[in-house]
């Protein structure tokens, strides 16, 4: 497709790589083409500030899979977006030039607020703000919130308590025991910078990744696709993380409804979501299925 309104972005996360494909139009973006690949680009170093060897030969093998598939799109270059493990990484200039030298792609490592700047961008494009809403994007290597209303965004964060941090960071039992829950809180609680002191927040807004894998657990079906904003039923979803939180591996091995690069690191994201909901006390869940990727592209 030799059209010049077509881009593509790459979305390099800690855990999982993105390739969005889309046309731009006075009427927005029109997805072409979608894929995600789990790399786990931070595991073995994230904790330890370097991207381990294999996990770079992973990521090079997720970049010749979305080079496949961009050779249908001749005239697009993709952007590529690398966020919280290649930021944090001294290894970082060696993996960028390795990018460049296999695909003669140039690596764009953005900050933890430009990442919440470009999230905030990609929910934009589907949701109205018309309440005040804290955004939520559960990350392997950060995690961003970012406060915004009808006026645009009053407060944001970029926290490094990503799922793989805290998966490599912790020694718990399987499955949790209430003293491993108590444990990851205190970190979250250490690590937020205080930055949920004293707020509420009537809207709890999930964007993409984690969230939908939320809503399949709930309701045992698909996240639906498009670019409708999604609203959960709060005490089912309450009670979904505390069934999260408690679930042992073989149970979430045997749970269609999780990814597997999730199936570990689930119980730390519903620790962690739970949490923030103990600090904003919102009355809404709704769940974006536009984040950084559409921001980017946007």
């Amino acid at each position: 497709m030799e059209d010049k309104n077509v881009s593509a972005v790459i979305d390099i996360g800690t855990n999982t790589f993105n390739l969005l494909i889309a046309s731009r139009s006075k009427n927005g973006l029109e997805i072409l083409e979608s894929h995600k690949i789990a790399v786990s680009l931070g595991m073995g170093g994230i904790n330890l500030g370097i991207l381990a060897n294999d996990a770079i030969q992973r990521a090079l093998n997720a970049f010749e899979i979305f080079q496949d598939i961009l050779f249908n799109y001749p005239q697009v270059k993709p952007k590529l977006i690398a966020t919280s493990a290649v930021r944090d990484a001294k290894n970082a200039s060696a993996f960028i030039a390795l990018v460049y030298e296999r695909f003669a792609w140039e690596v764009t490592v953005v900050s933890g607020a430009k990442e919440a700047a470009l999230i905030y961008n990609g929910v934009g494009l589907c949701y109205d703000f018309k309440e005040r809403t804290m955004i939520m994007d559960i990350g392997g290597g950060s995690t961003e919130f970012i406060e915004a209303n009808k006026d645009g965004v009053c407060s944001e964060v970029s926290l490094n308590i990503g799922v793989s941090r805290l998966y490599q960071g912790f020694s718990v039992n399987d499955p949790f025991a209430p003293a491993d829950v108590l444990r990851i809180e205190a970190f979250l609680e250490e690590h937020s910078n205080g930055f949920f002191d004293y707020i509420d927040i009537p809207v709890l807004l999930g964007s993409s990744g984690t969230f939908e894998t939320f809503y399949e657990l709930m309701y045992r079906k698909p996240f639906p696709k498009g670019n409708q904003i999604v609203e959960l039923e709060l005490l089912s979803f309450t009670s979904m993380l505390d069934e999260l939180i408690y679930s042992s591996l073989a149970e979430r091995n045997e749970n269609e409804f999780i990814i597997p690069i999730r199936k570990k690191m689930a119980p730390f994201a519903a620790v962690k979501t739970r949490w923030v909901l103990r600090q904003i006390k919102p009355k809404r869940i709704l769940i974006s299925p536009f984040s950084l990727k559409e921001g980017a592209l946007a």
